[in-house]
């Protein structure tokens, strides 16, 4: 899909960070706390994360110059424990919608919540 432009999970390490895990794409922002960024909001607060224009979003982290827009979902076990967040960037604006991250949580529920 010409929309992902960066794609990866980041892994919570415990004391409020996330630890950059598999990705595929540039390089990504190695360390990211919970209290930054689009990705530390969607840790903090357990809430999927739908950004059309992450300019606009409030503490974005510029892991890459060329992101506009970002979907991060977060990732739960079986046991409703935060194992981390899976990120999609794309350097195109608003390039995701409500079904892109309805059809993912779906999927990282399907495979980390068995």
């Amino acid at each position: 899909d010409d929309r992902f432009d960066w794609t990866g999970f980041y892994r919570n390490v415990g004391n409020d960070l996330l630890k950059i895990g598999p990705y595929q794409g540039g390089h990504g922002c190695l360390v990211i706390p919970f209290s930054r960024g689009v990705c530390g909001a969607a840790a903090r607060t357990g809430q999927v994360q739908l950004v059309a224009d992450v300019e606009s979003f409030d503490g974005h982290i510029a892991c890459a110059t060329s992101t506009r827009s970002e979907l991060v979902v977060p990732v739960w076990n079986k046991d409703g424990a935060l194992l981390g967040v899976f990120d999609i960037d794309s350097n195109q604006p608003d390039a995701f919608g409500d079904e892109d991250a309805e059809a993912l949580v779906a999927i990282l529920a399907s495979v980390f919540s068995r």
